[in-house]
């Protein structure tokens, strides 16, 4: 079994991607600058992230001379405010590094006292309270005239035509008792202004810096995780450290996903906003590489011999050369498994050398089904199901070898569980022996397609490409196979691989009541289309346990809205919809997505 988090060893060659991003971070001449590392989710991002940090910390001289912090928005959705969260992590990590200089840690406890003031001056609540539910209509603004001299109490009362809303009231009612605790951190000895706080702030930080004499570098990883808010308030919050001296940003971040989380914090955001909010924020974009072929097959290896408990100096060694092949990819073919193997000194060479050619053979499909993509985390999540079944089938005696397995898990996640299960219905009522596989799986006859199924037929290249993996199914009785797998996909194995946003989709859609929906819409677009599938074939286990049909069920629009934006979805979804009952609703759907190109 593989964890599934970033790594800090590269398994893909993204190291060159991360030596980049370190060039560009450790130029004095540009900073401040701030770095954008753009990917779908479980592209690599954060294991891009972990890469540059860790070539930066093992640089024993640059090493030094750099503060890095790493900050994981996540970790902090719905206990905190993101934008505070972020300044309080920079702030207690510079008190760190001031440790041992008495003059250096003065200052940094002086800008820890700038964030917490801050924080209870109110100019963060604006958008808590927004997320309460609140308009604040300048509250913030209000709440910083509150606090007078040293021993004045903050003022408790609002005049009633100053705001309409009662829960407003509540509030700042709250924020004032929190201001009564923090009079040891709030000393002002005259009525403040954001601008005025803002301006402080941004001068005790460079101050603090210039006296550090080391640039700080901040990565911000798992915004994808966040809601749109979270992600948007931690990007606010990084504007306050834009254009100050010493200072880098690294963010991980879907591109698309930000963009269309801009107006969920910018209320009425034209289009033009939500592009050019996030090109003002990132200086430099920079891309994490789709994994083609070469990087899977590359993937695929490192990941069996982490598996197979290689030791290190012989890991090492295969690595380097691999990572070696994939940067002369474009002048020289990619090295053979013999010579990958050849100067290593392995115990079990031989049983490796015949997992890395299995590697070899899954590597095309992985990289280049559209609902795989070459996705690192797709492809860990496979095989670690793979290894889930082997070991169940250990315990029950079952005689399945991991080849059988994988090619099944494969079939499952390119072409889903409406598919899945036809597969099923053929082994069952063919004695273990469908004869539809082995007509495929015959090179020597052309395959007739009118053979297939209907919920076959909107991925045939995929089907050609599966029917050539090793093992051959011609005459294996795959009946204890797919007894595995229907005992796995009722517990939802299939679908865990989908990613957060892919459940919000889901969630979304099966609840969907209209035609049309704006939400629905924007949760598609932030969805990865590898991932459309696994969303489509989960609704239609839904229907599957509607009874009454004389009205249509919940979530159908959901899933006509899907099908609409993804022709094999649309197959999927026309597939099972002509085989409910015929009604008066069902007429108009199918006409809609059968004229549909």
């Amino acid at each position: 079994m593989w964890s599934d988090k970033e790594s800090s060893i590269d398994f893909l060659n993204f190291n060159e991607t991360a030596e980049s991003i370190k060039d560009l971070i450790t130029e004095r001449e540009l900073m401040p600058i701030s770095v954008g590392i753009f990917g779908n989710w479980g592209a690599g991002k954060s294991t891009i992230l972990e890469l540059t940090k860790t070539s930066l910390e093992n640089d024993s001289k640059e090493g030094k001379e750099y503060i890095q912090i790493h900050f994981d928005a996540w970790m902090f959705e719905g206990f905190d405010d993101a934008k505070a969260a972020l300044l309080e992590t920079i702030a207690s990590e510079l008190i760190k590094e001031a440790e041992g200089d008495k003059g250096l840690l003065e200052k940094a406890e002086e800008f820890s006292k700038r964030v917490d003031k801050i924080r209870l001056l109110g100019m963060l609540a604006e958008g808590g309270a927004a997320l309460s539910g609140f308009p604040t209509f300048g509250l913030s603004q209000k709440l910083i005239s509150w606090f007078g001299e040293d021993d004045e109490e903050p003022e408790t009362q609002i005049e009633e035509d100053e705001f309409d809303i009662g829960d407003v009231k509540a509030a700042a009612g709250r924020v004032s008792k929190v201001a009564k605790s923090g009079k040891g951190v709030l000393k002002p000895k005259k009525k403040l202004s954001p601008p005025t706080e803002i301006r402080k702030f941004r001068s005790a930080y460079s101050s603090l810096l210039e006296s550090f004499n080391r640039p700080l570098i901040v990565y911000v990883d798992n915004l994808d995780r966040c809601s749109p808010i979270n992600a948007i308030s931690t990007l606010e919050a990084i504007r306050l450290f834009l254009f100050l001296p010493n200072t880098a940003f690294v963010i991980a971040a879907d591109e698309d996903m930000i963009r269309l989380a801009v107006p969920h914090f910018h209320k009425g955001a034209s289009q033009r906003h939500q592009t050019d909010y996030l090109d003002k924020l990132i200086q430099i974009p920079v891309h994490v590489p789709k994994p083609g072929v070469a990087e899977v097959r590359a993937y695929l290896m490192m990941l069996i011999a982490s598996d197979k408990k290689v030791e290190k100096p012989e890991f090492e060694k295969i690595r380097s050369k691999l990572e070696e092949s994939l940067r002369l990819s474009w002048q020289q073919d990619r090295i053979a498994v013999d010579d990958l193997l050849a100067d290593c000194d392995i115990d079990n060479k031989d049983e490796l050398r015949g997992e890395f050619k299995v590697a070899e053979q899954l590597a095309p499909i992985l990289a280049e089904s559209s609902n795989i993509n070459g996705n690192p985390r797709i492809v860990k999540r496979l095989l670690n199901q793979v290894r889930m079944r082997l070991k169940t089938a250990k315990r029950r005696g079952m005689q399945l070898d991991e080849k059988t397995i994988t090619k099944l898990v494969i079939f499952e996640r390119c072409m889903g569980t409406q598919a899945t299960n036809k597969l099923y219905e053929f082994i069952d009522k063919e004695k273990g022996l469908p004869a539809v596989i082995a007509d495929m799986e015959n090179i020597d006859v052309e395959f007739d397609l009118t053979k297939l199924p209907d919920e076959w037929k909107h991925d045939l290249e995929f089907l050609d490409k599966w029917s050539k993996l090793q093992p051959s199914f011609a005459g294996q009785n795959l009946t204890a196979a797919a007894y595995l797998s229907r005992q796995s996909i009722p517990m939802g194995v299939i679908n865990s691989v989908m990613s957060g946003a892919a459940q919000k989709l889901l969630d979304g859609l099966s609840k969907q009541k209209n035609r049309l929906s704006q939400t629905n819409s924007k949760l598609i677009e932030l969805t990865s289309q590898e991932e459309y599938l696994s969303v489509m074939d989960a609704l239609i286990e839904k229907f599957k346990l509607v009874e009454d049909w004389n009205k249509m069920p919940l979530g159908f629009y959901g899933a006509r809205l899907l099908a609409l934006k993804d022709g094999k979805c649309k197959s999927v979804f026309l597939a099972y919809v002509n085989t409910v009952p015929n009604k008066a609703w069902k007429k108009p759907i199918v006409k809609e997505l059968e004229g549909v190109k």
